[in-house]
């Protein structure tokens, strides 16, 4: 399931946050890849540890948590602090998949079932740098306005295209979903949206007490923590 959120953040909230990010001391984006991403990941990123990071990625979290679509989408049990990317200059992440779990302190883990990028350039501050993801359906390829999100399964192969032209900064981040299963939160997720339908067009409809019902016993049902 690929799904945008789009104006997470404003125009006047990216153009802030770029201004610290054009300021921002980078450093080779491959120290955080994985064994095999190594090899194929040519951008910079934010210190995972570094001050400007964690004030940013703070700020995420926070507009997150108040993001229904996001919440349907996700059904996030723990989100992973976003970290920060630059690419210029050739820059690109060949194709790769996400590690499965990522650790959290000394001995915590956090699943990554929801892989998730959020741009903070617009389309036309760059050429190339499409985030492109592969499923059963073939590729999809993204390229949002500054401020969108897009949220797609962390099993998926994908890549970002080379940069050719100006400079792509983005944030991207994983959520452990309480529902592990990329099959059944589509399900869930369309189920509650066939809900939000009703219940704006026909509030009083018998049926939507037995339709969230159903709802939450699959959600019951299929929830881990």
């Amino acid at each position: 399931m690929v799904i945008e959120i789009p104006a997470l953040f404003t125009p006047e909230e990216v153009r802030e946050m770029r201004a610290l990010l054009e300021g921002a001391d980078w450093s080779g984006g491959s120290a955080t890849a994985g064994h095999r991403a190594t090899r194929v990941k040519d951008n910079e990123q934010l210190p995972l540890d570094a001050p400007l990071a964690r004030e940013l990625g703070g700020k995420v979290l926070q507009r997150l948590s108040v993001t229904p679509l996001f919440v349907a989408a996700a059904l996030p049990c723990r989100v992973l602090p976003p970290r920060f990317s630059r690419y210029a200059g050739q820059g690109s992440y060949g194709t790769h998949i996400d590690n499965a779990i990522f650790p959290v302190g000394n001995d915590d883990h956090v699943r990554s079932d929801v892989s998730a990028t959020l741009f903070l350039s617009d389309p036309a501050e760059y050429d190339g740098g499409e985030l492109t993801i592969q499923d059963t359906f073939g590729d999809h390829s993204v390229k949002l306005p500054a401020g969108h999100l897009i949220l797609y399964p962390g099993s998926s192969l994908h890549r970002v295209k080379p940069v050719t032209r100006g400079v792509r900064f983005a944030a991207f981040f994983w959520t452990q979903s309480f529902v592990p299963s990329a099959e059944q939160r589509r399900l869930l997720f369309d189920l509650d949206d066939a809900i939000q339908a009703l219940g704006s067009d026909h509030p009083e409809h018998g049926a939507i007490d037995t339709l969230t019902g159903v709802y939450h016993n699959l959600l019951r049902q299929w929830s881990q923590t």
